[in-house]
């Protein structure tokens, strides 16, 4: 009977991750790319995506839920790369640049979050979502009209003709993948890019060392319960900014890392799904709103990213068009985002439901 609840407990915790699991299986005969191309696939998407899909781990240890503010942290992220693209700066020293250009701007964009999310209690998730549509007009403002009359910016690389506005898209060929080929090794035809994976596995070490330290400790208490968390002496709203400055801030280099490894920024477009794919990604590793681990953000990455790269072959195959796969992986992202928030509110409330029943069986007994 135990062995029964367990299974159980099991697939109702983990129905996303094996959704996943079987469309791949599915899918891999389907597509017919070899186990080496997908293998390079795979590495490649850790590489480009990690740091983004850390970054979102921890608001949830605070109690803020998904972070759909993490995009706010991408835009700081593409202003570096605009500038070291404009000033020619070229290789890691670049990309050095453009974070320290990024830091404090995705800080203040952490900090203004933080506040509206404080004002926002038990509303985080949505919050954070309209929060990214406002300060994505305030960005489109800034590097369509600002740059060039208001910041000094006088490269034909990155303005437009007209002499103001940055142009749609901007070839990153001075820092393209300068990262991934600094210290490489090949093994089987497969590219290992060993100083991409130092820097992936040091911020793994830090949230892990983060969570024990008193800080983090803080933030998990708050995430726990904001009012007994207060009751302790914790500052609350305070946690909970430096909960979002952090992951903006994580995520202002994640994207850095991710456009280096692309090598192309489409100026006003390529923040725009990072959120989303980020979130989904770490939705489909088995993490929720309230729980999320290491190991969920590198099973998303590649059950999600291996679905993407399925998807289009898959649909050519069986429906004779590409465009089909295309759609679906979309319909995928979103509606993954969508089932795991519906089964995280079916499962808070049965919890609720057995607590509650609990405590009546308790009092029941102890008026007996």
């Amino acid at each position: 009977m135990n062995k029964e609840i367990d299974i159980k407990k099991f697939l109702a915790n983990n129905i996303v991750p094996i959704i996943f699991i079987v469309l791949c299986i599915i899918c891999i005969p389907l597509a017919g790319y070899s186990g080496q191309y997908l293998v390079s696939q795979i590495i490649t998407r850790i590489m480009r995506n990690s740091f983004l899909v850390l970054s979102l781990l921890i608001p949830i240890m605070a109690g803020m839920g998904l972070n759909f503010g993490m995009t706010l942290g991408a835009m700081a992220g593409q202003i570096g790369i605009i500038f070291i693209t404009a000033w020619n700066v070229v290789g890691i020293p670049g990309l050095l640049l453009a974070a320290i250009i990024a830091t404090p701007i995705a800080a203040l964009l952490g900090w203004f979050c933080g506040k509206m999310l404080n004002m926002a209690k038990g509303r985080e998730m949505i919050t954070s979502y309209m929060i990214s549509f406002f300060m994505n007009g305030v960005y489109q403002l800034v590097v369509l009209y600002g740059m060039g009359p208001v910041i000094p910016i006088h490269s034909d690389q990155v303005i437009l003709p007209r002499g103001y506005g940055v142009r749609n898209t901007i070839d990153l060929i001075n820092v393209r993948q300068s990262v991934d080929n600094f210290w490489a090794i090949t093994i089987g035809g497969v590219k290992i890019p060993l100083l991409t994976i130092i820097l992936i596995a040091m911020l793994c070490v830090v949230i892990i060392w983060f969570r024990k330290t008193k800080l983090g400790q803080d933030m998990r208490a708050v995430g726990q319960d904001m009012e007994v968390a207060r009751e302790a002496g914790i500052k609350v709203e305070r946690t909970r900014i430096l909960a979002i400055v952090i992951s903006t801030i994580f995520a202002a280099y994640g994207m850095i890392l991710y456009l280096s490894n692309m090598g192309t920024l489409n100026t006003y477009n390529s923040h725009s799904q990072i959120g989303m794919f980020s979130i989904a990604a770490l939705l489909v590793g088995g993490a929720s709103v309230s729980r999320a681990s290491i190991k969920n953000v590198f099973l998303g990455i590649i059950l999600f990213h291996l679905m993407f790269i399925l998807a289009p072959q898959a649909g050519r195959e069986l429906m004779g068009q590409a465009q089909i796969g295309e759609f679906f992986r979309v319909f995928i992202s979103y509606g993954v985002i969508t089932l795991s928030l519906v089964l995280y509110e079916i499962r808070e409330r049965r919890e609720k439901a057995e607590s509650a029943k609990a405590i009546a069986e308790q009092q029941k007994e102890a008026k007996a």
